[in-house]
């Protein structure tokens, strides 16, 4: 073995501690980066795998009610290559046990195709039980994952308002769909109280009045084909059948939820892993600037005895790879444990038919070549260095620092500074680089504990926002078809009803300047309350008397401005188009949306004054009451129980994001413990003789590890500020590259998130400097002061 070899080891395990920290930040930009990816790529498989097996349509339609000899001349369109057609309606839901009636959606299931293994577009994959049958009671199959949260299962009996008529429901099996791997009415997906049925397709058409119709499509297209050609087709032949709107797979509510999962997946395996590499990067460059400094004599004798400069630069690459190769192997195995269990977290809410955890080989290869270039290019300067050193100036040790007066000195404030406060004001300006390279690692540990733990604050937002500002009333019901307005008359009469209110959403296309969006219009009383729209920065926004308001994001969309006049095309009943000012724009969070006053719109939609929805405000302790009148209310479709629903959510995403927050936590503080441990191995190394001269002067060992460990404390101070911006900045990055067309979260960050990321920051700081200060009490003193001689 070479000599250059054995001192490549000696070098490792004499900085076996710089070593391990610094490796361990590789690591966790490595385990971030393939743990992540990992996790994406085996959902985005599993998806696909889903998709394809059970034959995820292309384009999705929904018609209030359609004669189904379309079917022929929808197959007959350009690019179609197979028609499914269903009838799907919404109904109440009474569970056992259970006092808030739910909502499911039913769906008509032909029998003897499912029997047959021959369903067709969006097939229905078996997990429990078995296929309903035909003939006897109403059997039926509900979604996997409506079952598991309300612990349902084969053989249970429910009972469910189909049509106005009560009806028994023998349950026969659990499924799952690639149509519904979420399954929502339109807003977040909740599985407590919204769940996919399905039942015999020939006792649907019955129970519903739909014999020879349909209200929804779904087509397969033809390979290469594209959705936005087969759209407007489509659109024409169902338009004068009171048409929602066809929409591609993109913009298919499951679809677009898993999609953009995926995609926010992607950006926190990009972001956050490239913060720890940039780190290790920078913690290299000073720990193998300082060896070159400290190992001049070595180097000379290593050039005096033929080694060239690329040799002795080879070397020091080396030791650089070593770690990061260290760091590579630790994070391979660490990705192991966050893939896996992140992948668990995720199958809970996917519901594909497998998920398996896969590392892919270029994911291994991208990440052991993105750390050895960190780790190269943390060597660059220590390589400048080496072939800069010829062997007689090695020799010599190196020229002393030229002091020159500070800002503090030259500002004439030196009597109103310590002399210790001065040698680390000295140090600052001596090496304002590194101290700046200090900061900024600091600040990015602070930094990336916010942004983890922001994602909380976000939700408690959204939560308050929604729950309680838009939506103030305790219930909302829909009714199977439009009710007189005298409808709220008898809401307030059922029991525990303190007050209600009426509104009205129908689906419209919107055209302004060329463009189009199909989206929903709310009608509004003018002094609603219970539910309302509400303004990101105003509050609380009145409907005004004449024209319509846009949500921003659908101001956005269009091009729209306030004066601008749209045109809305009613898609049900009369199908009136209209021209309409705008008169305000709203930022609200979710959804291209718009808003009007009630009597406006009907009267603009011209088809009476009826209304499908209302708010209800009811008194707590009348709930039981309540609930046993709601269920038997034929005319009330569904229901949506603010309490129930906010309840599942906030133990949803607190568990969910109690766990991405806690590993951020973790990266975070070895992130700062990595960085501050370093800074004060390198700061000891290059003040040893000036400690030591200092202890031999009387100086106390506290009062030596003050000094060191001031600068230190000076730098965190400093990075504190530096980071809470940061973070700041790093979660509104995040927020955009995570952000959709019909999403629009603002950035919140609470003082109390700002404060933990600093606490916890800092108690990484004093764990590292409690490290360094037994290092100072090991100081030998002889044998530092001889160094020096």
């Amino acid at each position: 073995m070479k000599a250059i070899h054995i001192k490549l080891w000696r070098d490792l395990k004499r900085l076996r501690a710089q070593v391990a920290t610094i490796a361990m930040v590789v690591a966790i930009g490595v385990a971030g980066f393939v743990g992540m990816f990992s996790v994406h790529q085996s959902l985005q498989g599993s998806r696909d795998a889903f998709y394809r097996d059970n034959r995820l349509a292309d384009v999705f339609a929904s018609v209030k009610r359609a004669p189904v000899h379309l079917r022929e001349r929808l197959a007959a369109l350009d690019g179609v290559a197979e028609v499914k057609l269903d009838v799907v309606f919404d109904a109440q839901i009474d569970l056992p046990g259970v006092l808030p009636p739910v909502t499911g959606r039913f769906i008509g299931l032909d029998l003897m195709r499912a029997h047959a293994g021959r369903q067709g577009l969006n097939a229905l994959t078996l997990k429990r039980g078995r296929w309903p049958e035909r003939d006897g009671a109403l059997e039926a199959l509900v979604s996997d994952r409506f079952a598991a949260a309300r612990g349902l299962n084969p053989g249970d009996t429910v009972h469910a308002i189909l049509n106005g008529k009560r009806e028994r429901v023998h349950l026969v099996g659990t499924a799952a769909t690639p149509e519904y791997v979420f399954a929502s009415q339109g807003g977040a997906p909740d599985d407590q109280s919204f769940g996919i049925w399905w039942i015999d397709s020939t006792r649907m058409t019955q129970a519903f009045d739909m014999q020879g119709a349909f209200n929804q499509v779904s087509l397969r297209l033809d390979a290469g084909q594209v959705a936005e050609r087969v759209l407007p087709p489509v659109d024409h032949l169902l338009e004068p059948y009171g048409a929602f709107g066809a929409t591609g797979r993109d913009k298919q509510l499951s679809a677009k939820i898993v999609s953009d999962e995926l995609a926010q997946l992607q950006v926190m395996g990009t972001v956050l892993p490239a913060i720890f590499l940039a780190v290790a990067m920078f913690i290299l460059n000073v720990v193998l600037s300082r060896q070159v400094a400290t190992q001049r004599s070595q180097i000379a004798a290593l050039k005096a005895l033929g080694y060239s400069d690329g040799a002795i630069a080879w070397h020091y690459i080396q030791l650089a790879l070593a770690i990061a190769g260290l760091g590579v192997a630790v994070g391979l195995a660490l990705s192991q444990l966050i893939g896996r269990g992140m992948l668990g977290l995720y199958d809970e809410v996917f519901r594909f038919n497998g998920l398996a955890y896969e590392t892919s080989v270029w994911l291994v290869v991208v990440s052991t070549l993105l750390a050895a270039a960190a780790a190269a290019a943390g060597t660059w300067n220590a390589i400048r260095a080496v072939v800069r050193l010829k062997p007689a100036q090695a020799m010599q040790p190196p020229a002393p620092p030229a002091y020159q007066p500070t800002l503090v000195e030259r500002l004439g404030l030196r009597r109103f500074v310590s002399t210790g406060a001065m040698m680390v004001i000295r140090n600052f300006e001596r090496r304002p680089l590194r101290a700046a390279f200090t900061v900024t690692g600091i600040a990015l540990a602070v930094a990336l504990q916010i942004s983890g733990a922001f994602w909380l604050d976000a939700i408690a937002h959204i939560v308050d926002v929604q729950f309680r500002q838009v939506q103030q009333g305790d219930v909302l019901v829909n009714f199977h078809r439009p009710v007189p307005m005298s409808v709220v008359q008898d809401l307030k009469r059922l029991p525990g009803v303190i007050d209600a209110e009426p509104y009205r959403t129908e689906p419209v296309r919107v055209r302004l300047h060329g463009r189009s969006e199909d989206t929903a219009l709310t009608g509004y009383r003018s002094d609603a309350q219970l539910m309302r729209v509400v303004d990101e920065t105003r509050g609380a926004v009145a409907m005004p008397s004449h024209g319509v308001v846009l949500s921003s994001l659908l101001a956005r969309a269009l091009g729209a401005r306030v004066g601008d006049r749209v045109e809305l095309q009613f898609r049900l009943w009369n199908q009136q188009r209209v021209e309409v000012p705008v008169v305000d724009i709203v930022h609200t969070m979710f959804g291209k949306l718009l808003y009007m006053n009630l009597d406006a719109m009907n009267a603009l939609a011209r088809d009476g004054h009826g209304v499908a929805d209302a708010a209800l405000q009811v008194d707590p302790l009348a709930m039981d009451a309540f609930w046993g009148a709601v269920k038997s209310a034929p005319v009330i479709n569904s229901v949506f129980d603010k309490a129930g629903t906010l309840a599942a959510f906030n133990k949803t995403t607190s568990r969910n994001m109690g766990v991405f927050s806690g590993i951020l936590t973790l990266f975070a503080v070895a992130m700062a413990v990595g960085i501050i441990y370093n800074a004060a191995r390198i700061s000891l190394s290059e003040r040893a003789w000036e400690l030591a001269s200092l202890r031999v002067l009387g100086m106390t060992r506290a009062e030596v590890s003050v000094l060191l460990l001031a600068e230190l404390g000076a730098e965190l101070l400093v990075a504190l500020p530096i980071g809470a911006l940061t973070g700041w900045g790093l979660a509104s990055l995040m927020m955009r590259l995570m952000a959709s067309d019909s999403i629009d979260f603002p950035v919140v960050i609470e003082p109390s998130t700002y404060a933990s990321a600093a606490l916890i920051v800092l108690a990484a700081g004093v764990f590292s400097a409690l490290l360094v200060r037994r290092q100072i009490d090991r100081l030998d003193l002889v044998s530092v002061l001889k160094v020096r001689e």
